[in-house]
Protein backbone atom coordinates (compact mmCIF):
# COMPACT_ATOMS: atom_id res chain seq x y z
CA UNK A 1 0.00 0.00 0.00
CA UNK A 2 1.08 3.54 -0.97
CA UNK A 3 1.48 6.37 2.06
CA UNK A 4 2.11 9.76 0.62
CA UNK A 5 4.08 12.05 3.04
CA UNK A 6 2.36 15.07 4.63
CA UNK A 7 3.46 18.52 3.04
CA UNK A 8 6.72 20.03 3.94
CA UNK A 9 7.04 23.21 6.52
CA UNK A 10 8.18 25.76 3.42
CA UNK A 11 4.85 24.78 1.46
CA UNK A 12 3.02 26.89 4.36
CA UNK A 13 5.32 29.56 3.81
CA UNK A 14 4.85 30.09 0.26
CA UNK A 15 1.08 30.07 0.90
CA UNK A 16 1.50 33.18 3.84
CA UNK A 17 3.78 34.91 1.27
CA UNK A 18 1.43 34.36 -1.83
CA UNK A 19 -1.44 35.79 0.95
CA UNK A 20 0.33 38.91 1.53
CA UNK A 21 1.42 39.52 -1.93
CA UNK A 22 -2.17 39.18 -2.96
CA UNK A 23 -3.69 40.79 -0.18
CA UNK A 24 -0.50 43.75 -1.36
CA UNK A 25 -1.54 43.58 -4.73
CA UNK A 26 -5.31 44.29 -4.31
CA UNK A 27 -4.54 46.58 -1.51
CA UNK A 28 -2.61 49.18 -4.18
CA UNK A 29 -5.28 48.39 -6.80
CA UNK A 30 -8.17 49.76 -4.49
CA UNK A 31 -5.73 52.33 -3.53
CA UNK A 32 -5.41 53.39 -7.21
CA UNK A 33 -9.20 53.35 -8.53
CA UNK A 34 -9.64 55.65 -4.84
CA UNK A 35 -7.09 57.86 -6.37
CA UNK A 36 -8.47 57.91 -9.70
CA UNK A 37 -12.18 58.48 -8.19
CA UNK A 38 -10.73 61.79 -6.23
CA UNK A 39 -9.03 62.79 -9.05
CA UNK A 40 -12.14 62.96 -11.13
CA UNK A 41 -13.79 64.57 -8.28
CA UNK A 42 -11.05 67.30 -8.56
CA UNK A 43 -11.00 67.45 -12.07
CA UNK A 44 -15.09 68.08 -11.85
CA UNK A 45 -14.40 70.46 -9.69
CA UNK A 46 -11.91 72.53 -11.63
CA UNK A 47 -14.16 72.25 -14.53
CA UNK A 48 -16.99 73.82 -12.77
CA UNK A 49 -15.01 76.48 -11.39
CA UNK A 50 -13.59 77.56 -15.04
CA UNK A 51 -17.84 77.08 -16.43
CA UNK A 52 -18.87 79.58 -13.17
CA UNK A 53 -15.94 82.23 -14.15
CA UNK A 54 -16.62 81.97 -17.93
CA UNK A 55 -20.08 82.62 -17.33
CA UNK A 56 -19.80 85.23 -15.35
CA UNK A 57 -17.52 86.95 -17.46
CA UNK A 58 -20.20 86.51 -20.40
CA UNK A 59 -22.61 88.18 -18.12
CA UNK A 60 -20.59 91.27 -17.28
CA UNK A 61 -19.95 91.69 -21.00
CA UNK A 62 -23.33 91.67 -21.59
CA UNK A 63 -24.95 94.26 -19.16
CA UNK A 64 -21.37 96.30 -20.12
CA UNK A 65 -22.79 96.25 -23.53
CA UNK A 66 -26.48 97.52 -22.32
CA UNK A 67 -25.06 100.12 -20.00
CA UNK A 68 -26.53 98.32 -17.39
CA UNK A 69 -25.46 97.64 -13.76
CA UNK A 70 -24.83 93.98 -12.61
CA UNK A 71 -27.45 92.26 -10.25
CA UNK A 72 -25.99 91.63 -6.93
CA UNK A 73 -27.22 88.20 -6.35
CA UNK A 74 -25.17 85.70 -8.19
CA UNK A 75 -26.46 85.45 -11.74
CA UNK A 76 -25.25 81.88 -12.59
CA UNK A 77 -27.21 78.44 -10.72
CA UNK A 78 -25.88 74.97 -11.89
CA UNK A 79 -28.83 72.78 -12.00
CA UNK A 80 -26.97 69.73 -13.08
CA UNK A 81 -23.24 68.84 -13.72
CA UNK A 82 -23.69 69.73 -17.14
CA UNK A 83 -26.15 72.51 -17.29
CA UNK A 84 -26.35 75.97 -16.16
CA UNK A 85 -29.19 78.91 -16.56
CA UNK A 86 -27.41 82.38 -16.06
CA UNK A 87 -30.27 85.06 -15.52
CA UNK A 88 -29.04 88.20 -16.88
CA UNK A 89 -32.85 90.17 -15.97
CA UNK A 90 -32.08 92.03 -19.41
CA UNK A 91 -32.68 91.39 -23.48
CA UNK A 92 -29.71 89.98 -25.29
CA UNK A 93 -28.87 89.27 -29.12
CA UNK A 94 -28.00 85.17 -29.54
CA UNK A 95 -25.24 86.18 -31.79
CA UNK A 96 -23.73 88.84 -29.37
CA UNK A 97 -24.36 85.74 -26.86
CA UNK A 98 -22.59 83.30 -28.96
CA UNK A 99 -19.79 85.45 -29.68
CA UNK A 100 -19.02 86.07 -25.92
CA UNK A 101 -19.50 82.42 -25.13
CA UNK A 102 -17.06 81.18 -27.42
CA UNK A 103 -14.49 84.03 -26.68
CA UNK A 104 -14.55 83.33 -22.83
CA UNK A 105 -14.68 79.73 -23.08
CA UNK A 106 -11.57 79.19 -25.19
CA UNK A 107 -10.20 81.94 -22.94
CA UNK A 108 -10.20 79.53 -19.87
CA UNK A 109 -9.44 76.93 -21.58
CA UNK A 110 -13.02 74.73 -21.50
CA UNK A 111 -11.89 72.56 -24.85
CA UNK A 112 -15.59 70.50 -25.22
CA UNK A 113 -18.45 71.01 -27.18
CA UNK A 114 -21.56 72.60 -25.71
CA UNK A 115 -24.96 73.89 -26.79
CA UNK A 116 -26.99 77.29 -25.46
CA UNK A 117 -30.66 78.59 -25.77
CA UNK A 118 -32.35 81.55 -24.54
CA UNK A 119 -36.03 82.07 -22.79
CA UNK A 120 -38.25 83.87 -25.71
CA UNK A 121 -41.09 85.77 -22.74
CA UNK A 122 -43.30 86.32 -25.74
CA UNK A 123 -43.52 82.64 -26.29
CA UNK A 124 -42.83 81.75 -22.94
CA UNK A 125 -40.27 79.06 -24.32
CA UNK A 126 -36.34 78.06 -24.76
CA UNK A 127 -35.32 78.89 -27.94
CA UNK A 128 -32.84 76.69 -28.54
CA UNK A 129 -29.72 78.80 -29.65
CA UNK A 130 -26.86 76.79 -31.33
CA UNK A 131 -24.42 74.00 -30.84
CA UNK A 132 -20.81 74.43 -30.61
CA UNK A 133 -18.35 71.72 -31.13
CA UNK A 134 -15.09 72.08 -30.48
CA UNK A 135 -13.54 69.56 -33.01
CA UNK A 136 -15.16 70.71 -36.12
CA UNK A 137 -15.47 73.78 -36.68
CA UNK A 138 -19.30 73.08 -38.85
CA UNK A 139 -21.61 73.64 -36.31
CA UNK A 140 -24.26 70.61 -36.26
CA UNK A 141 -27.74 72.23 -35.84
CA UNK A 142 -29.08 69.49 -32.71
CA UNK A 143 -32.18 70.02 -31.44
CA UNK A 144 -32.04 69.48 -27.44
CA UNK A 145 -34.84 69.83 -25.12
CA UNK A 146 -33.80 72.64 -22.57
CA UNK A 147 -36.17 72.70 -19.31
CA UNK A 148 -37.85 76.22 -18.28
CA UNK A 149 -36.99 77.74 -15.63
CA UNK A 150 -39.69 79.14 -13.40
CA UNK A 151 -39.27 83.34 -12.37
CA UNK A 152 -37.24 84.16 -14.10
CA UNK A 153 -37.27 86.51 -17.34
CA UNK A 154 -34.36 87.01 -19.66
CA UNK A 155 -31.96 84.33 -18.77
CA UNK A 156 -29.97 81.59 -21.38
CA UNK A 157 -29.02 77.72 -20.48
CA UNK A 158 -26.02 76.00 -21.40
CA UNK A 159 -25.30 72.53 -21.52
CA UNK A 160 -22.35 70.45 -22.25
CA UNK A 161 -22.89 67.26 -23.48
CA UNK A 162 -19.91 65.65 -23.69
CA UNK A 163 -18.67 67.09 -19.82
CA UNK A 164 -18.21 63.26 -18.48
CA UNK A 165 -16.34 61.94 -21.64
CA UNK A 166 -14.13 65.14 -21.70
CA UNK A 167 -13.56 65.40 -17.76
CA UNK A 168 -12.56 61.27 -17.91
CA UNK A 169 -9.92 62.08 -21.23
CA UNK A 170 -8.00 64.34 -19.40
CA UNK A 171 -7.54 60.90 -16.85
CA UNK A 172 -6.26 58.72 -19.32
CA UNK A 173 -3.08 58.66 -17.26
CA UNK A 174 -4.87 57.34 -14.14
CA UNK A 175 -7.02 55.44 -16.18
CA UNK A 176 -3.97 53.43 -18.14
CA UNK A 177 -2.05 53.07 -14.56
CA UNK A 178 -5.10 51.39 -13.27
CA UNK A 179 -5.21 49.02 -15.75
CA UNK A 180 -1.73 48.04 -15.57
CA UNK A 181 -2.59 47.33 -12.27
CA UNK A 182 -5.54 45.12 -13.13
CA UNK A 183 -3.16 43.12 -15.88
CA UNK A 184 -0.30 42.72 -12.99
CA UNK A 185 -2.52 41.64 -10.57
CA UNK A 186 -4.24 38.59 -13.03
CA UNK A 187 -0.86 38.14 -14.00
CA UNK A 188 -0.15 37.62 -10.35
CA UNK A 189 -3.04 35.38 -9.46
CA UNK A 190 -2.57 33.24 -12.59
CA UNK A 191 1.42 33.27 -12.14
CA UNK A 192 0.81 31.94 -8.48
CA UNK A 193 -2.15 29.83 -9.47
CA UNK A 194 0.22 27.60 -12.15
CA UNK A 195 3.32 27.77 -9.11
CA UNK A 196 1.20 26.16 -6.54
CA UNK A 197 -0.55 23.46 -9.09
CA UNK A 198 3.27 22.48 -10.53
CA UNK A 199 4.36 22.58 -7.20
CA UNK A 200 1.79 20.51 -5.92
CA UNK A 201 2.06 17.85 -8.92
CA UNK A 202 5.88 17.64 -8.39
CA UNK A 203 5.19 16.54 -5.07
CA UNK A 204 2.72 14.25 -5.65
CA UNK A 205 4.68 12.93 -8.50
CA UNK A 206 8.09 12.33 -6.38
CA UNK A 207 6.29 10.52 -3.23
CA UNK A 208 4.72 8.27 -5.64
CA UNK A 209 7.58 7.52 -7.28
CA UNK A 210 10.08 7.15 -3.85
CA UNK A 211 6.66 4.77 -2.33
CA UNK A 212 6.32 2.92 -6.17
CA UNK A 213 10.37 2.23 -6.56
CA UNK A 214 10.50 1.33 -2.57
CA UNK A 215 7.67 -0.73 -3.25
CA UNK A 216 9.20 -2.58 -6.24
CA UNK A 217 12.31 -3.17 -4.67
CA UNK A 218 10.89 -5.67 -2.15
CA UNK A 219 9.76 -8.63 -4.10
CA UNK A 220 12.20 -7.58 -7.04
CA UNK A 221 15.49 -8.44 -4.23
CA UNK A 222 13.42 -11.80 -3.71
CA UNK A 223 13.51 -12.76 -7.24
CA UNK A 224 17.36 -11.85 -7.85
CA UNK A 225 17.62 -13.93 -4.38
CA UNK A 226 15.85 -16.64 -5.60
CA UNK A 227 17.12 -16.94 -9.21
CA UNK A 228 20.70 -16.76 -8.23
CA UNK A 229 20.16 -20.16 -5.61
CA UNK A 230 18.13 -21.33 -8.51
CA UNK A 231 20.95 -21.49 -11.24
CA UNK A 232 23.51 -22.61 -8.82
CA UNK A 233 21.12 -26.05 -7.95
CA UNK A 234 22.78 -29.18 -10.08
CA UNK A 235 19.27 -29.91 -11.99
CA UNK A 236 19.55 -26.11 -13.63
CA UNK A 237 23.18 -26.35 -14.42
CA UNK A 238 22.90 -29.67 -16.62
CA UNK A 239 19.90 -28.27 -17.99
CA UNK A 240 21.17 -26.04 -20.64
CA UNK A 241 17.46 -24.29 -21.66
CA UNK A 242 16.97 -23.89 -17.92
CA UNK A 243 20.29 -22.74 -17.33
CA UNK A 244 19.65 -19.69 -20.10
CA UNK A 245 16.16 -19.18 -18.64
CA UNK A 246 17.24 -18.28 -15.15
CA UNK A 247 20.45 -15.75 -16.22
CA UNK A 248 17.70 -14.11 -18.26
CA UNK A 249 15.44 -14.25 -15.26
CA UNK A 250 18.87 -12.95 -13.06
CA UNK A 251 20.01 -10.24 -15.81
CA UNK A 252 16.36 -8.57 -16.60
CA UNK A 253 16.25 -8.34 -12.91
CA UNK A 254 19.46 -6.84 -12.63
CA UNK A 255 18.21 -4.36 -15.24
CA UNK A 256 15.25 -3.43 -13.44
CA UNK A 257 17.28 -2.85 -10.17
CA UNK A 258 19.46 -0.58 -12.53
CA UNK A 259 16.59 1.33 -13.62
CA UNK A 260 14.66 1.51 -10.23
CA UNK A 261 18.13 3.08 -8.38
CA UNK A 262 18.34 5.83 -11.42
CA UNK A 263 14.44 6.43 -10.94
CA UNK A 264 15.11 6.99 -6.82
CA UNK A 265 18.19 8.82 -7.55
CA UNK A 266 16.58 11.30 -9.89
CA UNK A 267 13.44 11.58 -6.93
CA UNK A 268 16.55 11.92 -4.40
CA UNK A 269 18.21 14.93 -6.43
CA UNK A 270 14.83 16.49 -6.89
CA UNK A 271 13.93 17.02 -3.18
CA UNK A 272 17.26 18.24 -1.87
CA UNK A 273 20.67 18.89 -4.32
CA UNK A 274 23.09 15.89 -4.84
CA UNK A 275 26.60 16.64 -2.94
CA UNK A 276 29.59 16.73 -5.05
CA UNK A 277 32.91 15.49 -4.49
CA UNK A 278 34.76 17.55 -6.77
CA UNK A 279 38.46 16.26 -7.81
CA UNK A 280 40.85 16.76 -10.36
CA UNK A 281 39.92 13.97 -12.77
CA UNK A 282 41.39 13.32 -16.22
CA UNK A 283 38.92 12.90 -18.85
CA UNK A 284 40.13 10.46 -21.34
CA UNK A 285 41.39 7.67 -19.06
CA UNK A 286 37.19 7.76 -17.42
CA UNK A 287 36.02 8.14 -21.42
CA UNK A 288 38.14 5.18 -22.41
CA UNK A 289 37.01 2.93 -19.44
CA UNK A 290 33.22 3.68 -19.71
CA UNK A 291 34.18 3.06 -23.88
CA UNK A 292 35.90 -0.44 -22.42
CA UNK A 293 32.59 -1.48 -20.63
CA UNK A 294 29.58 -0.73 -23.32
CA UNK A 295 31.98 -2.34 -25.56
CA UNK A 296 31.76 -5.82 -23.80
CA UNK A 297 27.82 -5.47 -24.48
CA UNK A 298 27.96 -3.62 -28.17
CA UNK A 299 31.29 -5.72 -29.92
CA UNK A 300 30.51 -3.29 -32.59
CA UNK A 301 30.85 0.19 -31.45
CA UNK A 302 33.41 2.33 -32.67
CA UNK A 303 34.61 4.98 -30.52
CA UNK A 304 36.94 7.71 -31.73
CA UNK A 305 38.65 10.60 -29.51
CA UNK A 306 40.02 13.42 -30.53
CA UNK A 307 41.85 15.69 -28.14
CA UNK A 308 45.15 17.69 -28.43
CA UNK A 309 45.55 17.13 -24.89
CA UNK A 310 45.10 15.40 -21.75
CA UNK A 311 42.86 17.76 -19.94
CA UNK A 312 41.64 18.28 -16.25
CA UNK A 313 38.79 19.61 -14.91
CA UNK A 314 36.88 19.81 -11.54
CA UNK A 315 34.11 17.33 -11.00
CA UNK A 316 32.68 14.80 -8.90
CA UNK A 317 34.22 11.51 -10.49
CA UNK A 318 31.56 9.09 -10.10
CA UNK A 319 28.74 11.29 -11.72
CA UNK A 320 30.85 12.78 -14.48
CA UNK A 321 31.42 8.69 -15.61
CA UNK A 322 27.61 8.07 -15.36
CA UNK A 323 27.39 11.19 -17.41
CA UNK A 324 29.93 9.86 -20.18
CA UNK A 325 28.17 6.28 -19.86
CA UNK A 326 24.54 8.08 -20.19
CA UNK A 327 25.78 9.79 -23.48
CA UNK A 328 27.51 6.69 -24.84
CA UNK A 329 24.53 4.66 -24.04
CA UNK A 330 22.08 6.51 -25.45
CA UNK A 331 23.82 6.77 -29.34
CA UNK A 332 24.45 3.18 -29.27
CA UNK A 333 20.82 2.25 -28.05
CA UNK A 334 19.41 5.00 -30.92
CA UNK A 335 21.30 4.10 -34.13
CA UNK A 336 20.03 1.45 -36.33
CA UNK A 337 23.20 0.35 -37.53
CA UNK A 338 26.59 0.10 -36.66
CA UNK A 339 27.08 2.61 -34.33
CA UNK A 340 30.07 4.93 -34.34
CA UNK A 341 30.55 8.09 -31.77
CA UNK A 342 33.16 10.46 -32.22
CA UNK A 343 34.77 12.70 -28.99
CA UNK A 344 36.11 15.59 -29.72
CA UNK A 345 37.91 17.65 -26.77
CA UNK A 346 39.04 21.10 -26.86
CA UNK A 347 40.03 24.39 -25.51
CA UNK A 348 37.97 27.43 -26.70
CA UNK A 349 38.38 30.59 -24.60
CA UNK A 350 40.07 29.12 -21.44
CA UNK A 351 36.71 26.77 -21.47
CA UNK A 352 37.20 23.17 -22.29
CA UNK A 353 34.54 21.43 -25.00
CA UNK A 354 33.53 18.00 -25.52
CA UNK A 355 31.45 17.05 -27.88
CA UNK A 356 29.94 13.44 -28.60
CA UNK A 357 29.03 13.16 -31.95
CA UNK A 358 26.99 9.85 -33.32
CA UNK A 359 25.59 8.30 -36.09
CA UNK A 360 22.38 7.63 -34.46
CA UNK A 361 18.46 8.08 -35.83
CA UNK A 362 18.55 11.74 -35.06
CA UNK A 363 15.79 13.71 -33.41
CA UNK A 364 13.17 16.18 -35.43
CA UNK A 365 13.89 19.97 -34.87
CA UNK A 366 11.09 20.52 -32.82
CA UNK A 367 11.45 17.84 -30.13
CA UNK A 368 15.19 18.50 -30.14
CA UNK A 369 14.47 21.28 -27.02
CA UNK A 370 12.62 18.65 -24.59
CA UNK A 371 15.21 15.43 -24.85
CA UNK A 372 16.67 16.88 -21.57
CA UNK A 373 13.10 17.45 -19.80
CA UNK A 374 12.32 14.67 -17.26
CA UNK A 375 10.06 11.26 -18.44
CA UNK A 376 10.60 12.92 -21.89
CA UNK A 377 10.93 10.11 -24.83
CA UNK A 378 10.92 10.42 -28.62
CA UNK A 379 7.45 9.22 -30.32
CA UNK A 380 9.60 6.84 -32.47
CA UNK A 381 9.23 3.20 -33.70
CA UNK A 382 12.91 3.31 -31.88
CA UNK A 383 12.00 4.47 -29.14
CA UNK A 384 9.23 1.68 -28.12
CA UNK A 385 12.05 -0.64 -29.13
CA UNK A 386 14.35 0.83 -26.51
CA UNK A 387 14.06 0.56 -22.71
CA UNK A 388 13.96 3.35 -20.48
CA UNK A 389 11.86 6.23 -18.80
CA UNK A 390 13.27 9.18 -20.24
CA UNK A 391 15.73 9.89 -16.88
CA UNK A 392 19.00 9.17 -18.84
CA UNK A 393 19.48 13.17 -20.33
CA UNK A 394 17.58 14.31 -17.38
CA UNK A 395 20.20 12.99 -14.74
CA UNK A 396 22.62 14.05 -17.53
CA UNK A 397 21.54 17.48 -17.62
CA UNK A 398 21.02 17.94 -13.58
CA UNK A 399 24.71 16.62 -13.57
CA UNK A 400 25.79 19.76 -15.46
CA UNK A 401 24.10 22.45 -14.22
CA UNK A 402 25.08 21.43 -10.25
CA UNK A 403 29.08 21.94 -11.90
CA UNK A 404 27.77 24.61 -13.31
CA UNK A 405 28.67 23.61 -17.07
CA UNK A 406 26.87 24.22 -20.32
CA UNK A 407 25.13 21.90 -22.16
CA UNK A 408 23.01 21.79 -26.01
CA UNK A 409 22.41 19.23 -28.58
CA UNK A 410 22.20 19.93 -32.02
CA UNK A 411 21.44 17.85 -35.29
CA UNK A 412 24.41 16.77 -37.77
CA UNK A 413 23.78 17.36 -41.25
CA UNK A 414 23.59 13.95 -42.69
CA UNK A 415 23.23 11.83 -40.18
CA UNK A 416 22.55 11.80 -35.59
CA UNK A 417 22.87 14.52 -33.10
CA UNK A 418 26.18 16.38 -30.97
CA UNK A 419 25.70 16.73 -27.71
CA UNK A 420 28.39 19.13 -26.42
CA UNK A 421 29.47 19.83 -22.54
CA UNK A 422 31.08 22.94 -22.16
CA UNK A 423 33.09 23.33 -18.56
CA UNK A 424 34.47 26.39 -17.62
CA UNK A 425 38.58 25.71 -17.16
Amino acid sequence: MLFLKKQPLNTKNLNIIIVLGLVATIGILIAQLLWTREAFTVEEQKFSQKTHVALLEVVKKLYKSSNSELPVNNPIKKVSNDYYIINVENDFQPDILEYYLKTEFAKFNINTDYEYAMYNCESDEMVYGNYISVSNNDSNQKQVYFPKHENLVYYFAVRFPDETSYLLGSLRFWFILSLALVLILLIYVYSIYTIVQQKKYSELQRDFINNMTHEFKTPLSSILLASSYLNKQDVIQKDTKLEKYTEIIISQSKKLNSHIEQILNIAKSDNAPMKMKLTEVSIIPIIKEVIENIQLRNPNLVVTINSDSEYTIQADEFHFTNIVYNLLDNSVKYCDGNPEISINISEEKNQIKMEFTDNGIGISNKNLRFIFDKFYRIPSTKSNEVNGFGLGLYYVKKICTQHHWKIFAANNIDKGITISIVIPK
